[in-house]
């Protein structure tokens, strides 16, 4: 069997190496090779169950640099699969040249590699935050993009560009659109692993404003068998959602954290101080990525009782991580709230 090769970038992080567990698991003719920066979220220990196999290798490099991307191709790859962006809306209003660098020029640095090397594939990974917020129905992949946070510009300037290569220079471009998602290994800045550690810690969790924005939630591996789904599968030139299906306000997801954590709501709570343009809903149709082939496995109730399971379990994981720069990025998001 023909091995196929995939440069993944940003495979240290959360939902990238949930894809490269899952590739290296599920496909025997295929070989990895993960381009990452090593900022606070990409960590090695989130592949160490997959780093010993032989069609396993790591380049550390910025996607903004074209010489670190060419040496990761090396000698030729099928397909690139990005992953590596900054990601959080709180973090892109603190600091948004950072992400207009990584989200915008570092897609632009890989695109070129694209035409450069001739790679048949190359497979976006964005948000559903381009659409902006949606106050009725669902966001299809027709509908125009409307970010309303430098994080959501940031990536929707990225999609931009990948879809403006494929009309210009016919470049074989996808691009994959997942909702909130949720799962082992994510950096605890965001909501839900934030709220599990902090509760498992006996500390309070900060609620934006009345809790009622509403979130779609998707598993990690299901989000990472949609990408692999839509690279082998999808047209170039198109766009797929990737929804899960399971809109909840941030103030139910709470109480069910709270609940599956044995903590009391009222102790447990601290209402803060909204974020600056917070989108109120978002909400994805994802009827395009289910007539390719893909649809979410991962029943939610039960997806999110074993994600808390994982982290009472995994403190040798999350600890270390919630000590030195993470407290004073802490501090420095919710003191004043």
């Amino acid at each position: 069997m023909a091995q196929r090769r995939w440069l993944v970038t940003g495979g240290l992080g959360f939902i990238g190496s949930a894809f490269v567990r899952l590739v290296l698991r599920e496909r025997d003719d295929v070989a990895v090779t993960v381009l990452d920066a090593l900022t606070y979220a990409g960590n090695p220990a989130n592949v160490a169950e997959v780093a010993g196999d032989p069609r396993y290798r790591f380049v550390q490099g910025d996607i903004a640099d074209a010489v670190r991307v060419d040496e990761a191709v090396g000698d030729g790859v099928d397909a690139i699969v990005n992953f590596a962006a900054e990601t959080h809306v709180d973090r892109s209003i603190l600091d948004p040249e950072a992400f207009i660098r990584t989200d915008v020029l570092g897609t632009h640095v890989l695109l070129e590699a694209v035409r450069r090397h001739g790679i048949a594939r190359y497979l976006q990974v964005s948000t559903d935050e381009v659409y902006g917020h949606v106050e009725s129905g669902v966001s299809t992949e027709a509908d125009p993009v409307c970010p309303r946070s430098p994080y959501a510009a940031s990536k929707a300037g990225g999609d931009l560009q990948v879809l403006a290569y494929h009309t210009t220079y016919e470049t074989p471009v996808l691009i994959t659109r997942g909702s909130n998602t949720y799962g082992p290994y994510q950096y605890p800045e965001k909501l839900i692993p934030l709220f599990v550690t902090n509760l498992l810690e006996g500390e309070q969790v900060p609620v934006y404003g009345d809790g009622l924005q509403v979130r779609d939630w998707l598993h990690v591996d299901d989000h990472a068998r949609g990408i692999a789904h839509v690279l082998e599968h999808g047209t170039p030139g198109h766009v797929y959602n990737l929804g899960g299906g399971n809109s909840r306000t941030n103030i139910e997801l709470t109480r069910e954290l709270i609940r599956l954590t044995g903590r009391s709501f009222d102790e447990s709570v601290r209402y803060v101080t909204d974020r600056p343009g917070h989108d109120r809903r978002y909400a994805l149709d994802a009827t395009k990525a289910r007539s390719l082939g893909w649809f979410p496995r991962v029943d939610f109730a039960n997806g999110l009782a074993d994600t808390v399971a994982w982290y009472r379990a995994r403190e040798d994981w999350w600890r270390p991580i919630k000590s030195g720069a993470f407290r004073d990025y802490y501090r420095r998001q919710y003191a004043l709230r």
